[in-house]
């Protein structure tokens, strides 16, 4: 039987409310990386208890299951804020100081719109992860040789998505409440690709002042004195603590 291939967590969507090294206009302030965002999460323990490979499961198996899921949440974060990303609004697939060029399948490089890249992304990894001669589902059937290959091919893609969504779209993820599952998923993911090393250290650094920030456990709570437990004040049993 094949390893289950689905979600760790899931996104609850709320109603509307090859690099160049080619530079962009300037840098705005990084909305996202203001504390009072960064310290948002929908869990709070250590992601990297998540993506260490089981004992009892095959890695090429772990992989795909891990892949898909990553494909699935980081479609779904997308599409929460599709409608604000338009050929207009991001004439071209932009993350920190990069320019992203798409090259089809012959090596034709293509300078288009975020959404357009974005599209080839999704559509790219759908045809892959739904392949059974690459992400095979029935017992017996072998992983081709060229899997990892194609395996770092998608991460690689799938990172310039997140970028994207964090460097042209932060404020609108804001709007929507949806900050904390961004960043869940981008620590999961993360950890996850450097963990397999599914993706070069130099293509995701642009990103590295957020990955120290999000991808380092949160420390522990303070615990709390025993006067405080003890002698609740008058008002606190009818005090709802959001978490």
């Amino acid at each position: 039987m094949r390893f289950k291939r689905n979600g760790s967590y899931t996104l609850n969507r709320k109603s509307k409310p090859k690099t160049n090294g080619k530079k962009p206009p300037a840098e705005e302030k990084k909305q996202y990386m203001e504390p009072e965002f960064t310290k948002i999460r929908v869990v709070d323990f250590d992601l990297k208890e998540l993506v260490v490979l089981p004992r009892e499961i095959d890695l090429n198996e772990w992989l795909a299951s891990n892949t898909t899921t990553f494909f699935n949440l980081i479609n779904l974060q997308y599409s929460t804020i599709s409608e604000f990303c338009t050929g207009d609004t991001c004439q071209a697939m932009t993350a920190c100081s990069t320019i992203y060029y798409w090259y089809d399948e012959r090596g034709k490089k293509t300078k288009c719109t975020a959404p357009q890249y974005v599209d080839f992304v999704m559509s790219l990894c759908q045809k892959l992860v739904t392949d059974e001669e690459i992400f095979p589902t029935k017992y017996g059937k072998e992983f081709p040789n060229s899997f990892e290959s194609l395996v770092k091919k998608i991460c690689r893609y799938l990172f310039h998505v997140l970028a994207h969504l964090y460097w042209a779209h932060f404020k609108e993820t804001v709007a929507l409440d949806l900050q904390g599952h961004l960043n869940t998923l981008y620590a999961h993911f993360i950890v996850f690709v450097r963990e397999f090393n599914l993706v070069d250290p130099k293509e995701i650094s642009i990103m590295d002042d957020l990955s120290k920030v999000l991808c380092t456990p949160a420390p522990p709570p303070a615990p709390v004195p025993a006067s405080s437990a003890s002698a609740p004040s008058p008002s606190s049993e009818n005090h709802v603590t959001e978490r």
